[in-house]
């Protein structure tokens, strides 16, 4: 981090590894004072490698709500990259390698806070399935060519200190001492009474020459397509996976359909950070962040766009009217068994996606039912649950004819109500 450093790192194939590591030590970014949304770590490494901050601040972000190690990698920046005008970082200053503007005490508070912040990538956020190391491995990895492939550029510098200047020299002493002896005048005359027939018309002034003409503008680059490329690709994976998901494919769920359409998006930022280009493509990733977020957090594990949408109201009066399953995708279901003859016994599901789900079930039949929600009030024949994500209500209700129903209700969003009539 000396100003008086000149090292370049190697290009191609001969920068190795161990190299490429070295120089980013080396060269680290540095977070600057100004242009900072908070600790200055994404304003750095992208004034760093001369990319937007924006697009590192979204990854960060991205990182954080899908695998949890954005929070990890964001502290391990702000611990170990120099702030602007100080020779070393806030974890050198602790172990005295040099004087930081961040106080030892704050340090200690960075170190501790790694620790959950590495125990929540390791066990994979807020909404995966223990991928939080996997992607801190793959920003590492971005990370790493970034440096191999841009940090030659904006390499920064730490200001050396301006040599005092001597008092005296014999280099000045002579400098005045021809000064004085080449203008010395034996006859005290004033040199602007001497009339010289061949004076300049300029008073003697050296003739001056015209300014250069000015440079003309530079021409304006090819507008990337980088954009509109990730934009094409990105609905294509999109409408592919809502596709596969309509079509029962367990996997193509709107949570998955989501990250993969985010992670073209990624993708698409990446690669226009270098050909200065797809900046657009920040106005389609922080709305379809949001959407994830709120997917993930929210269980809805039985949300379905299969089986249409509006009401759905059923009376059976024969053991053979009753449907196996009971679909919707939006809208109220109301399904009344009681309708049906004494001592039959049935079995079928309700499943919505997104409304309230009733169920009316015979007074004197057992009743082995079964009541889910992922955010609604649950009440089946006395049960009652409500708020996000509660646990299912399983339960056998005895009964006095004979009759045997059995019910399963399953709800992505809304209320569930199983009762006897």
């Amino acid at each position: 981090m000396s100003g008086s450093e000149t090292h370049v790192p190697k290009r191609g194939p001969a920068a190795g590894f161990e190299e490429t590591v070295k120089d980013f030590w080396r060269s680290r970014p540095v977070r600057p004072v100004a242009g900072r949304k908070f600790a200055g770590v994404a304003a750095g490494i992208g004034y760093r490698y001369g990319i937007d901050p924006t697009v590192v601040r979204v990854a960060l972000v991205a990182a954080t709500v899908f695998g949890g190690f954005g929070v990890f990698v964001y502290l391990l920046g702000w611990l170990f990259l120099p702030q602007e005008g100080d020779p070393v970082s806030a974890f050198e200053g602790l172990i005295g390698r040099g004087r930081a503007s961040s106080s030892p005490a704050f340090a200690v508070m960075l170190l501790i806070l790694l620790f959950p912040g590495l125990t929540w990538t390791l066990s994979g956020g807020w909404m995966t399935d223990g991928t939080g190391l996997i992607g801190f491995a793959l920003m590492a990895v971005a990370l790493y060519l970034l440096h191999r492939n841009r940090g030659q550029f904006n390499r920064p510098s730490m200001p050396t200190p301006a040599q005092p200047a001597a008092a005296f020299s014999m280099a000045s002493a002579a400098s005045t001492s021809t000064t004085t002896e080449g203008g010395w005048d034996p006859l005290a005359a004033d040199p602007s009474a001497w009339d010289l027939p061949n004076a300049s018309p300029s008073g003697g002034l050296p003739p001056q020459t015209p300014p250069p003409p000015p440079a003309p503008p530079a021409p304006r680059g090819r507008k990337s397509k980088i954009g509109v490329a990730t934009f094409g690709i990105a609905v294509l994976v999109a409408g592919v996976g809502t596709v596969l998901g309509l079509d029962g494919e367990a996997w193509f769920t709107p949570q998955h359909v989501v990250g993969l359409t985010l992670g073209v998006i990624g993708i698409g930022l990446v690669a226009g950070s270098f050909v200065r280009g797809g900046r657009g493509l920040i106005g389609l990733a922080v709305p379809l962040a949001i959407v994830g977020m709120a997917l993930t957090t929210v269980p809805f594990e039985n949300f379905s766009v299969k089986g249409g949408v509006g009401d759905l109201k059923a009376t059976p009066v024969q053991v053979s009217e009753v449907l196996p399953e009971y679909h919707r995708s939006a809208g109220d279901i109301d399904i009344d068994l009681t309708k049906l003859p004494a001592g039959a016994s049935v079995s079928t599901k309700v499943t919505n996606g997104a409304g309230s789900s009733t169920v009316l079930v015979p007074a004197g039949a057992e009743v082995k039912v079964s009541c889910e929600t992922g955010a609604g009030d649950i009440d089946c024949l006395g049960q009652s649950r409500s708020g996000v994500g509660e646990e299912v209500v399983d339960f056998t209700s005895p009964g006095t004819n004979g009759q045997k129903i059995t019910v399963k209700v399953e709800n992505g969003v809304g209320n569930v109500e199983v009762r006897r009539g």
